[in-house]
């Protein structure tokens, strides 16, 4: 014995049609099934688009990102320290890189290279250089900072799947600090 389906409301035109598939939403009129195709095309595009998006990532686009959670990592390893350049509190506080990033990738995320800087110096100094390198040389001592200075002017490229795993490593790096 056969089942008979009651009658439904068309999602969009919103008029009553007989059911030939279990869920089925819009009748068969023109304009009704534009939309039904529509949402399928729409349903489908978001599935793919995110991966059709990670494929076109570059490098640079995810050093960037990687590069947030870096410096997010120096904020909060350098937490309660002040400047280290000044030796001022830092109001608003920057991860301040010795060797910049955009041109020593080599020590970009190295977290010799990278300490807790007040706005001021970071930025309207420019880094604020020469107190810089006294204050670097005292923190790390001098033998790190000879190998600073010999990792820095070695040429470095990343790959995405590099870049991603540095991002975990500061990830967790993260989580373990917060959570201390």
């Amino acid at each position: 014995m056969e089942k008979k389906i009651k009658p439904k409301k068309c999602k969009n035109c919103k008029e009553l049609f007989q059911v030939v598939q279990f869920n089925q939403k819009y009748c068969f009129a023109p304009e009704c099934l534009k939309v039904w195709v529509y949402e399928a095309n729409l349903k489908d595009w978001n599935k793919r688009k995110p991966i059709l998006k990670k494929k076109i990532e570059t490098v640079t686009k995810v050093a960037i990102e990687v590069q947030k959670v870096f410096n997010s990592f120096i904020r909060l390893r350098d937490q309660g320290e002040n400047c280290i350049t000044c030796k001022k509190p830092c109001l608003k506080e920057n991860a301040g890189h010795y060797f910049n990033s955009n041109n020593h990738w080599n020590v970009r995320f190295d977290e010799r290279n990278v300490h807790l800087q007040c706005e001021y110096c970071n930025t309207h100094l420019h880094g604020n250089p020469i107190p810089y390198e006294i204050n670097l040389k005292n923190k790390i001592g001098h033998e790190n900072y000879v190998l600073l200075c010999q990792d820095a002017h070695k040429v470095r490229n990343f790959t995405i799947n590099e870049l991603y795993e540095i991002k975990a490593k500061y990830e967790l790096k993260i989580k373990t600090l917060k959570n201390k």
